[in-house]
């Protein structure tokens, strides 16, 4: 899995979770079922599940009976949440280091690093107003596009 796609497949799987009604083991949704609604395979959503439950937002169970469901209010989880638990804004990458002697080589990983710290914290300025319940509203037909949304 790239990883572009871990905070897409993240905030699709919550928003499934919580149309599911998934609050609890009884109620817990397989891999499968959350990779039929992306399309995507289920090792994916399993990687990026494990993530979200160590972070604490969902738990998780293995087996015939497995899956998962919220430990959280849709309302109470914000995109902010989800993009740390999925290791941030890595789809950005990571510069390589520059080359000795050179005078825009070696200062220039600095630099972008510092951009990419810039934009990260900017996106999760941004992420911390808009919750997984907002999502599943703008989803759902009833909610505004939260990208023309100020915050």
């Amino acid at each position: 899995m790239s990883d572009s796609q871990r905070f897409p497949v993240a905030a699709h799987a919550l928003a499934y979770l919580a149309h599911s009604d998934a609050f609890g083991p009884e109620r817990a949704v397989s891999s499968a079922a959350l990779a039929a609604s992306m399309p995507t395979n289920p090792v994916v959503v399993r990687r990026v599940t494990a993530m979200l439950a160590r972070f604490g937002l969902i738990a998780t169970r293995t087996g015939a009976s497995g899956g998962a469901w919220l430990l959280h209010r849709p309302q109470d989880i914000t995109l902010d949440e989800v993009l740390e638990a999925v290791g941030g804004c890595a789809s950005m990458g990571c510069p390589p280091p520059g080359a000795k002697g050179c005078p825009v080589g070696e200062r220039i990983p600095e630099a972008v690093r510092n951009a990419i710290k810039a934009a990260e914290r900017a996106a999760s300025e941004r992420l911390s107003h808009i919750t997984v319940a907002d999502l599943l509203r703008q989803a759902e037909g009833a909610g505004p596009l939260l990208i023309l949304e100020e915050a």
